[in-house]
């Protein structure tokens, strides 16, 4: 390789790298782990708010039918399904199964897949 035109990039702009299947899987795995313990607080507040009492349950389906209500549902509802989804990729990759390059991104693109479905399947009862 000839090092006087190989030009080095100048900074690090993740928007425009063009990242393979299987990265973009593990960070969206890392992003869906984060949503889903982040949201550990409201989802305990709202099933304490909605057993506490009839006024409760009235005021957590309020919520939840609400936009916001609605639209955090449909975040958690893409975070569970992507986070289910990866990390059976990932346990049935510590098992030294579908190591090989070309395996990975076929079961990447499997997950990605799946993910869609169940994510519309899911998300069709949740906003209806």
């Amino acid at each position: 390789m000839d090092m006087q035109n190989y030009k080095r990039p100048k900074h690090l702009n993740l928007i425009k790298i063009k990242m393979p299947v299987t990265a973009v899987v593990s960070i969206q795995h890392r992003v869906s782990g984060i949503i889903l313990f982040l949201s550990i607080p409201y989802v305990i507040w709202l099933f304490a708010a909605s057993v506490k009492s009839v006024y409760g349950y009235t005021e957590a389906l309020t919520i939840l039918n609400s936009g916001y209500g609605k639209l955090a549902s449909i975040v958690l509802l893409w975070a569970i399904t992507h986070h289910f989804y990866a990390g059976l990729r990932f346990l049935i990759l510590d098992l030294d199964i579908g190591i090989s390059r070309d395996a990975a991104i076929k079961v990447a693109w499997l997950v990605q897949l799946l993910v869609v479905i169940t994510f519309v399947l899911l998300a069709i009862k949740v906003v209806l």
